[in-house]
């Protein structure tokens, strides 16, 4: 005989409300916000509830019921809330403000220069009285000049042993005298109190002495000079040509002076001194070599603060500045520059 199947208990309809009642009553606490935790033996204390959604907590009608095995579990099965509270972000550090930029010290205005207080024009230097107090002679060619200063212009040259008519006044080493009516200055060291007597031209014998051959053709001679020929180390031919030709033309002249050095023609071995105190003879040793300067190779002759050159030839003797002293003003010898060898003679 079958057995016939047992038919399935059916759950009361209490059951099955309490089932639907409790996921919903549950669900609206959680909407509330607020869930009660409860432990035996300690205060209850109140959490805040996640955010639950209450469509996950409600039973849809797709989701199976539990069967009769889940009957006496009546707990509502759900993750408790973590007692732990959750750590706030950090807040983020306050940026230190930015310190502001020191303020650049303004530049001192640079104090304006003061205007140059404008020269004031030196009135004109006015000449003394013309006030003759004596007479003075020249010791040398001097020159006359328009005013009491180097570069002033030349008026005149008066020879050496000239009387001039003389003032008390001096400036700058010039004396003021009186010429031809004008007032003019003269360089006070060349004047003399007492006329200079004429210079003394003693002949020097020396033991054995050559007789000098009689210059050839135009009064040049090439022959060794009977004092000697010692000066003429150094000198290029033409300036060898010159001594020469002056010892036998102007034997007053008895001292030369040829190469040195510092520089220039003198330290170069073209020029010659011809040492004389007589300006009648230098003046006279000076115009012969300017006549004959072609033959003899002579580039430059200079004598008593003048100065004539082969360039410059067709202006004659034109004057120099002062340069302060007998010597260097050439009083006391003929300077003549030569070329290296150019002599036709």
């Amino acid at each position: 005989m079958r057995q016939r199947p047992r038919r399935a208990i059916r759950t009361s309809f209490v059951v099955r409300v309490a089932r639907i009642a409790a996921p919903v009553a549950l669900a609206g606490a959680v909407t509330a916000g607020v869930a009660v935790a409860a432990s035996p033996g300690q205060t209850q204390i109140a959490y805040p509830a996640p955010t639950t959604n209450v469509s996950a907590a409600t039973p849809t009608s797709s989701s199976p019921l539990p069967d009769r095995h889940d009957r006496g579990s009546r707990a509502v099965t759900g993750a408790r809330p973590s007692l732990s509270a959750t750590p706030s972000a950090r807040p983020s550090p306050i940026a230190k403000a930015v310190p502001k930029a020191k303020a650049v010290p303004k530049e001192k205005a640079v104090p304006k220069a003061k205007a140059a207080p404008k020269a004031r024009a030196k009135p004109a230097v006015q000449p003394p009285p013309l006030e003759v107090t004596g007479s003075r002679y020249t010791r040398v060619d001097l020159f006359i000049r328009s005013a009491a200063r180097p570069q002033a212009d030349v008026v005149t040259v008066v020879q050496a042993g000239s009387k001039l008519a003389v003032t008390s006044a001096v400036r700058n080493g010039y004396r003021y005298i009186s010429y031809a009516g004008r007032g003019r200055w003269v360089k006070n060291q060349y004047l003399v109190d007492q006329l200079p007597a004429p210079a003394k031209i003693e002949a020097k014998v020396q033991p054995r002495a050559k007789v000098q051959p009689k210059a050839k053709s135009g009064g040049i001679s090439g022959a060794p000079c009977t004092s000697g020929s010692a000066m003429e180390s150094g000198l290029s031919s033409d300036a060898i040509k010159v001594h020469r030709a002056l010892c036998v033309r102007f034997p007053q002249i008895t001292a030369y002076g040829g190469l040195r050095g510092g520089g220039g023609n003198h330290g170069a071995g073209l020029a010659v001194d011809a040492m004389i105190s007589n300006s009648t003879v230098g003046w006279r040793a000076a115009n012969w070599l300017r006549a004959n300067a072609g033959s003899l190779g002579v580039s430059e002759v200079i004598y008593a603060q003048r100065i004539w050159t082969v360039q410059r030839g067709s202006e004659g003797w034109r004057s120099m500045s002062d340069r302060g002293s007998t010597s260097a003003n050439h009083f006391d010898h003929v300077h003549i520059s030569v070329y290296v060898n150019r002599a036709t003679g």
